[in-house]
């Protein structure tokens, strides 16, 4: 049976403009139980396209950006979006190997 996990959603759906608005720790798990270990970092974009709907992308390793003031838009290389269930719902989440800022030109 397919497994919604194994689906992939096209990045570009998101639309072109992402906007970072918080950054968290992303912490391992083992067995189920939160670790106290930190993996890598959450950058919560909103998205204008999607009524600035807010999703985490999570980034392993050290922390790539300061927490903006108010927001920044940025951009993700090798980002993946997917679904996944948690009690009973479906959950979209996405995961990259980087961010960079966008600097916009005068």
């Amino acid at each position: 049976m397919l497994n919604i996990r194994d689906l992939k959603i096209d990045p570009a759906s998101l639309g072109t403009k992402k906007l970072l608005v918080d950054i968290a720790p992303a912490y391992g798990y083992k067995d189920g139980r939160r670790l106290d270990t930190v993996t890598g970092y959450r950058y919560i974009v909103a998205l204008p396209e999607h009524g600035l709907e807010k999703l985490g992308v999570k980034i392993e390793g050290k922390q790539l950006l300061e927490k903006p003031d108010g927001f920044a838009e940025v951009e993700f290389s090798g980002l993946e979006v997917f679904a996944y269930e948690s009690q009973g719902k479906t959950q979209v989440s996405a995961r990259a190997t980087g961010i960079s800022l966008v600097n916009k030109r005068p």
